[in-house]
């Protein structure tokens, strides 16, 4: 995990770095801390108060590769590769726990989270759309098969922005969750 300050855009200088046990594969920072997606380690939790100096805080083993996480709130949703989405609760970061998983048709990449979903890359079955009202009890609401291997998505309002291997970048309309629809793309 690299730390680095963007105060000068123009300039970004690292001030930190902590050496996770794996390979760092995704993060998202929540508070004082980074969660850090690290393959076959899992969830990493890196205590990050002071960026200078960055230590470790807490792990989740995940029972697939840990490739993506999205931390909104009280809970991480790790996308898991074979093992689908977990969802952990981090209430107390230094001891997460899982409360809840869907197992994904594939392999789960990345994950992003929006208004009551998770939206996975699931490399060949594409972006899968489910609701995590429950997160004890995630369920598949809706999904949209793309072209190629999904590999990570970014969300931006109603649209599902998915890197899909030699596809390119697919445009996915998510408004309706249950039925998302591709309206753009771009080799």
């Amino acid at each position: 995990l690299r730390v680095v300050s963007i105060a000068d855009p123009a300039n970004p200088v690292e001030v930190g770095f902590y050496d996770t046990q794996g390979y760092a594969m995704g993060v998202a920072v929540s508070g004082s801390y980074a969660y850090v997606a690290d393959e076959w380690n899992g969830l990493q939790v890196i205590n990050i108060a002071d960026p200078a100096h960055p230590f470790w805080g807490g792990i989740y083993y995940t029972p697939g590769y840990a490739y993506g996480v999205a931390v909104p709130g009280s809970y991480a949703y790790v996308a898991g590769e074979n093992a689908g989405l977990r969802v952990l609760d981090i209430a107390d970061p230094t001891n997460p726990s899982e409360d809840g998983f869907y197992d994904t048709p594939g392999y789960a990449y990345a994950v992003e989270v929006q208004g009551g979903y998770a939206y996975v890359a699931d490399f060949d079955y594409g972006l899968r759309v489910v609701s995590i009202v429950d997160p004890a009890h995630p369920a598949e609401v809706g999904f949209y098969d793309t072209l190629g291997p999904a590999r990570s998505v970014a969300l931006s309002g109603d649209y599902a922005l998915v890197a899909d291997f030699e596809y390119g970048l697919r445009v996915i309309d998510i408004s309706a969750p249950a039925d998302p629809v591709e309206v753009g793309h771009v080799d």
